[in-house]
């Protein structure tokens, strides 16, 4: 237990407070799960960031959400696990180790497999550690004891598991196809990893001359290099303008190959010339055409994006370049006729930015619609996922109903390599779990793995089981599987919520989390998406150093509503910082006078004030609210509901009024206020403490309550006791009144420390209020006479208010010099009358309303109901001085 220190520092000085703190929580083991095997389990597998570098503001955002529930519940009293990990990321890890190599002048190839997988795993231990700390930096509760990497052997196991029994249901299978290829990494991509881009590119029409010289068919693309692999020349089967050329054939220009004109109901007979090249080894729609009239598939380019033998005098040409070239060899042949600008979609690769080319390789693949209709059933019964919000689950059936057979075969290096072995001698393909001796088939024991690895996205589809120690039913499997609640961003639904699901499903019989939280993006104060060629990227670790990790905590979690993007606003941060500030002082101030107290003493049975009553009637609904909202996720809510209960109720108004008997001569209101103060105050620092760890835990060792730490703290919940609609009435009023006599002031600009009478007549349900509460009224108003009854007559020339109850009368008499006073507002009015008519005047002519931009007429509007606005209250206290 940290020994309790009587006062607080003059200031907060987050980064002592955070660094001195950590250390407490990890020595302590507060957020070690399985301690309390009794209580209920509460998991969260954390979303696995990237071991390719520093954590960005997005990963703040969702940690920080993360950490928030997690805290939330271990105080509720569950046995709360939060699971940390990180993944490999095959394609982005090994390109930026690649990208060092070429800093230091060699490749992976020239290093060999081995050393490179060396190198890499270098890589991932340093940025392992540079994760791990900033998880400290954000104050992050995370069960270290328990963390898991995507390549550690029993995950690499959980992965060799699943691919042979997909296998060997046959929902997985290696074939032939079409797919994404990206030349710069050169790998494959799944459809999800490209990203498409509206270009504005160029039509090109071409006319293929038919072989028995009666004419030519014309044909468009946007790609002519490919025309090199065409194999066909395809029109609808029921477009009259092509009818008698189905079965003729014609010859390519440039290669003056032979191709068929065939007939195929794909073709849109509205598109271009109604008839279209086939291209079967580079186009995955020609794919599926020439599967269907068994086509010859010719590829005309390597693996880099260049040309290769097939291209013929093109050959080493890179694709971009051979169009050139293929475009001006066709337009001096005579054949290219037309070239027209045309926008169009076309996919980049997600990681390496590069144009990808739909490209014939044999590679392997998952048959998603079994998995997908499973999945599918799950989500339509009452069993499925529960996505908030929940249009996203939306989202997510059309995309697995409409789901097409996922690439999962990787020409990579770095990742889990695929568990198949391929026999030298009968090609026998093996796929097991542990390496085999010899091939099954013919006994041949010189057997080749496979050289690919695994989609990353494969194995950390397998995240929320396969840490808990699946394939093996491990203790830590049966108790926190399936886990409570997922947080992710919208982004990666596809990439990962779908495919955790598909493999759960499959592999478990259960969903692998109840909920789904999904959150936006964070995005700059325009709105605008972070990116470095914007400039507009935040460092996390930079805020934090700044202004502490709870500012940016709060100001993330309360700019944040479940769905949507937070905008990143620094005067927002700025604004938390000054709430910790607020919640700093109050408390140095609720300490001094608790100094001596112990727990013991502290009791609310007293004689309690309305103040009191009040403070503990609204700590009441703000657990409550706060509890409610964190139920439902929206965590936006419940900070602010929060910030409003501590800075405008208990910091503002609650700790106003107890001055008064803290500062006073009677020891009971002095005890009762105190242990009021240390109970809503050590409530109230509970309510907040997973929103901001660090300050309410150095507040909270300093307040005379009994515990090791505020991490494991009980949940506050509300007590029917504190109940009080009449203290809440009679508090209303009693800040109403204050308000309105200190307005009167600013407005008359009498100085605070002028002492001033005030009477207030107070119908009989309100009368108590006031009488109960006149030395109150005294301190914070400044009064040195009050008069409080049903019958008071107004005085001659005073200032009113109308408060819920009550009429305020304030005399002026002595106060101020009337007369000139009246004189100066009498000189305000006229400066106003003139604003008014000025504004008026502009708004009235419609040469300045239909030209000058809407902003500008729209201010204009808004200075004039401001003028009018002074002016009548500027007219009203003419009257009230005049006594008219």
């Amino acid at each position: 237990m940290a020994e309790k220190k009587p006062t607080l520092p003059t200031a907060y000085h987050p980064k002592e407070a955070e660094e001195k703190w950590y250390d407490y929580w990890l020595e302590g083991g507060y957020f070690q799960a399985g301690k309390h095997p009794e209580r209920e389990p509460f998991t969260i597998v954390i979303p696995p960031p990237n071991v390719t570098g520093n954590l960005h503001i997005g990963h703040a955002l969702d940690n920080t959400i993360q950490d928030i529930l997690i805290r939330w519940k271990r105080m509720e009293g569950f046995d709360a696990l939060w699971l940390p990990g990180m993944d490999h990321a095959g394609i982005a890890t090994q390109a930026r180790v690649e990208a060092r190599l070429r800093e230091e002048g060699t490749t992976r190839h020239e290093l060999g497999r081995e050393k490179f997988l060396e190198k890499v795993w270098e890589w991932k231990e340093h940025y392992a550690q540079i994760i791990r700390n900033q998880w400290r930096k954000l104050g992050l509760s995370l069960d270290y004891s328990r963390e898991r990497f995507t390549m550690d052997e029993g995950l690499s196991e959980a992965v060799r598991q699943v691919f042979v029994r997909l296998y060997q249901k046959g929902l997985i299978y290696r074939g032939k196809y079409i797919i994404n290829w990206d030349p710069a990494a050169q790998t494959a991509l799944s459809d999800i990893e490209v990203i498409h881009k509206e270009v504005e590119g160029k039509l090109y029409h071409m006319l293929y001359p038919l072989k028995d010289g009666s004419g030519h068919i014309r044909v468009a693309t946007t790609r002519p290099e490919t025309m090199l692999g065409d194999t066909a020349v395809a029109v609808h089967p029921d477009d009259e303008r092509y009818r008698d050329l189905i079965g003729k054939t014609v010859i390519l220009p440039v290669v003056n190959r032979e191709i068929p004109i065939i007939a195929d109901h794909y073709v849109d007979p509205e598109f271009g010339s109604g008839a279209v090249k086939i291209t079967p080894a580079h186009d995955p729609n020609d794919f599926e055409m020439g599967l269907r009239h068994n086509l010859p598939q010719i590829l005309v380019m390597d693996e880099t994006g260049r040309m290769n033998t097939k291209a013929g005098p093109y050959k080493g040409l890179d694709r971009f370049k051979c169009r050139k070239q293929i475009v001006k060899d066709l337009q001096e042949a005579g054949v290219l006729i037309e070239i027209e600008n045309h926008t169009h979609s076309v996919g980049h690769s997600e990681r390496s930015g590069a144009v990808v080319e739909p490209y014939l390789s044999t590679q392997w693949f998952v048959r998603m619609k079994p998995l997908a209709e499973q999945a599918i059933r799950n989500a339509q019964s009452d069993q499925g996922v529960k996505f908030v919000p929940e249009r996203f689950e939306k989202i997510y059936l059309h995309w697995i109903e409409n789901i097409r057979d996922w690439c999962i075969s990787r020409q990579l290096w770095w990742g889990h390599r695929i568990p198949a072995w391929y026999c030298e001698k009968c090609g026998e393909v093996i796929v097991a779990t542990e390496n085999p001796t010899e091939c099954p088939k013919c006994g041949c024991c010189d057997l080749k793995q496979d050289e690919d690895v695994l989609d990353t996205w494969f194995s950390s589809g397998l995240w929320p089981f396969s840490t808990l120690g699946w394939p093996e039913e491990t203790e830590s499997f049966k108790r926190y599987y399936p886990t409570d609640v997922l947080v992710t961003g919208y982004d990666i639904i596809y990439f990962w919520v779908a495919r955790m699901i598909f493999t759960a499903l499959e592999f478990t019989d259960t969903k692998p989390f109840q909920d789904v939280l999904i959150h936006g993006l964070v995005r700059d104060s325009e709105g605008r998406k972070m990116s470095k060629s914007l400039g507009n990227g935040v460092d996390p670790m930079e805020v934090i150093d700044q202004y502490g990790a709870d500012a940016m905590r709060f100001m993330l979690s309360t700019g944040s509503t479940p769905g949507n993007d937070v905008r990143f606003h620094w005067e927002r941060v700025e604004a938390a910082r000054n709430f910790a500030n607020k919640i700093w002082n109050a408390s140095r101030f609720a300490l001094m006078h608790l100094e001596g107290v112990k727990a013991q003493d502290i009791s609310l049975e007293g004689p309690l004030s309305t103040a009191d009553r009040w403070i503990l009637h609204r700590l009441n609904e703000t657990v409550e609210h706060v509890t409610s909202r964190l139920s439902r996720y929206d965590l936006g809510d419940a900070g602010q509901v929060l910030y409003h209960f501590i800075w405008n109720e208990l910091c503002d108004w609650y700790i106003e009024f107890a001055k008064l008997p803290l500062y006073g001569e009677d020891e009971a209101a002095k005890q009762s206020t105190r242990s009021v103060l240390a109970y809503v105050l050590d409530q109230s620092l509970r309510l907040l403490h997973p929103f901001m760890p660090f300050i309410t835990e150095e507040i909270w060792q300093h307040l005379p309550v009994e515990g090791d730490s505020i991490t494991i703290a009980k949940w506050p919940s509300s007590r029917a006791a504190f109940a009080d609609s009449k203290a809440v009435h009679d508090m209303e009023v009693l800040i109403e009144t204050i308000r309105s006599v200190r307005n009167i002031r600013a407005e008359m600009d009498v100085p605070p420390k002028k002492q001033i009478d005030l009477l207030i007549r107070s119908d009989n349900e309100t009368l108590s209020a006031f009488q109960d509460n006149e030395a109150a009224i005294c301190r914070l108003c400044g009064v040195n006479r009050l008069q409080v009854g049903p019958s008071i007559d107004r005085p001659d020339r005073s200032m009113t208010a109308v408060v819920t109850g009550a009429e305020i009368f304030l005399p002026l008499e002595g106060l101020i010099d009337i007369d000139q006073t009246i004189s100066r507002l009498e000189g305000e009015l006229k400066k106003l009358d003139k604003e008014v008519e000025r504004v008026e005047k502009k708004l009235a002519n419609q040469g300045f309303i239909q030209k000058a931009p809407a902003h500008i007429v729209d201010e204009e509007r808004k200075k004039g109901q401001e003028y009018r606005d002074k002016r009548e209250k500027v007219r009203n206290r003419l009257k009230e001085l005049k006594g008219e």
